[in-house]
């Protein structure tokens, strides 16, 4: 009876301890303290828009079939993916652990001896008892843990989402861009046919005796025909390397990838130059780093706890045949029951360091936090700007093209039928083939704008 009232009085001063540290039991809330955190916290809480394109499902952006053949095989064979995912797994089992600490811990440890003294007979010994160890939560410790586990699962959970979104971006990007080589390699290896035929007129052209044609036209028209060639295989080049980068996407061995020729991809939703700030909470990397400061605010409430007393409640039950120094047989039963009080007066500063270390370290997650919303505005910002300009510059691309193969037209028929020069075909057509690549190039940035856009609104649900 002394050791349980002993016991009651132990918890009492406990817990009027804990009516002085109510902030460690206070559960995390987003900071509101600037303006980049209040209205983030304001998008929160609004309602999801479900017809925002970073809400859309994959396969109603990309519908593409050869390309959602692809998204689909990466997103169940990519190891990257796979170890997000697996990385879910294991903070499930950490909150788990976390959880299981509110139960008290049993261990059996049965054991048993014997003696004799001076060619006696044996005198066995023996005990089979049971201990419970209890540690009661008065001070948030046990609380602070479980909550921090429970953040690390939803981290994990947006850094896999945030993970699940750069691998449908990289195949949809490898996936255009290998459509436009495929563009570029065709429209070189017709132009290769076309100065092909360019360096033979030329040359039957001197041969006939033309006055304006000489052998620097003809050698210029073929030194300009082997360029092309040497560009050929320069993108042959790359699309074998894009070939290998989709074969690591879908955790393959490098082989051959085929698309579908001239894919073009295109925004299925207007958008204005505005950048809302519930585009930018719907982020998963954004959410993956609150969840992050929300980490660093249950650590700072762990450390603080640690300066105040535990309290562990124990309790050993069994069966013996051993009583003080006599072995009776048949054993009885035994109970023990007591409390511990434990309070850290001096700790070498340990606990002072971990407060100290851990509070800094909550800075930085705010930080982080802000620095990744400001950089989630402007990864959206670049890729809007990036897809209005690139479709501006497209009408511009096209009518240069356009007069370029006019131009082309009429030189050649000066050079066959009048005065014209070798350098003005050369000059025509070098133009030309500039434009059509850097019409080509620019219908793949105006794809990859529309692919970056979507992943830096989050999506890839």
């Amino acid at each position: 009876m002394k050791s349980y009232k002993i016991l009651c009085i132990a918890a009492v001063s406990s817990l009027a301890l804990g009516s002085t540290s109510c902030g460690i039991y206070k559960k995390y809330e987003t900071p509101t303290d600037t303006p980049i955190t209040k209205a983030y916290v304001e998008a929160r809480s609004q309602a999801v828009d479900s017809t925002a394109l970073g809400n859309l499902l994959w396969e109603d952006v990309f519908t593409d079939p050869v390309l959602v053949d692809y998204i689909d095989r990466a997103l169940v064979a990519n190891n990257s993916l796979t170890n997000a995912r697996l990385n879910i797994d294991i903070a499930k089992a950490q909150l788990q652990g976390a959880k299981l600490a509110y139960f008290p811990s049993v261990a059996l440890a049965p054991n048993g001896a014997g003696a004799s003294y001076a060619g006696s007979k044996f005198s066995w010994s023996y005990q089979i008892p049971a201990s419970v160890s209890w540690e009661i939560d008065i001070f948030g410790k046990l609380l602070n843990s479980k909550r921090g586990a429970q953040v690390a699962v939803e981290r994990s959970e947006a850094y896999a989402q945030a993970v699940r979104s750069q691998i449908i971006s990289a195949v949809a990007n490898t996936y255009y861009a290998m459509s436009s080589v495929d563009a570029q390699l065709e429209l070189m290896r017709n132009t290769a046919v076309l100065w092909e035929r360019s360096v033979q007129t030329m040359r039957d052209l001197k041969d006939a005796g033309r006055p304006n044609m000489t052998e620097a036209g003809v050698v210029q028209t073929d030194a300009n025909y082997r360029s092309v060639l040497a560009s050929i295989a320069d993108l042959e080049v790359t699309r074998h390397e894009l070939n290998n980068t989709m074969s690591l996407l879908l955790n393959t061995m490098p082989q051959q990838w085929a698309v579908t020729p001239n894919a073009t991809l295109n925004l299925p939703a207007q958008f204005d130059q505005g950048i809302p700030m519930s585009y930018l909470a719907q982020r998963p990397d954004v959410y993956a780093a609150e969840r992050g400061l929300a980490a660093a605010y249950y650590t700072t409430n762990s450390a603080r706890a640690a300066f105040y007393p535990g309290l562990n409640i124990t309790a050993n039950g069994g069966f013996t045949n051993l009583l003080g120094s006599m072995i009776k047989n048949p054993g009885e039963w035994f109970v023990q029951l007591a409390g511990q009080l434990t309070a850290p007066l001096f700790s070498r500063g340990q606990n002072i360091a971990q407060l100290k270390a851990a509070k800094i370290q909550q800075t930085q997650a705010l930080n982080d936090f802000e620095y990744t919303i400001m950089s989630a505005a402007g990864e959206v910002s670049d890729a809007m700007t990036l897809y209005s300009k690139t479709d501006e510059r497209d009408a511009h691309l096209k009518a240069q093209v356009e007069d370029l193969e006019k131009s082309v037209e009429y030189t050649n028929d000066l050079l066959l039928y009048a005065n014209g020069t070798y350098l003005e075909v050369i000059t025509a057509q070098q133009g030309l083939l500039q434009a059509q690549m850097n019409r080509l190039n620019n219908q793949l940035n105006h794809t990859q704008a529309v692919i970056n856009l979507y992943k830096a609104l989050g999506g890839g649900r």
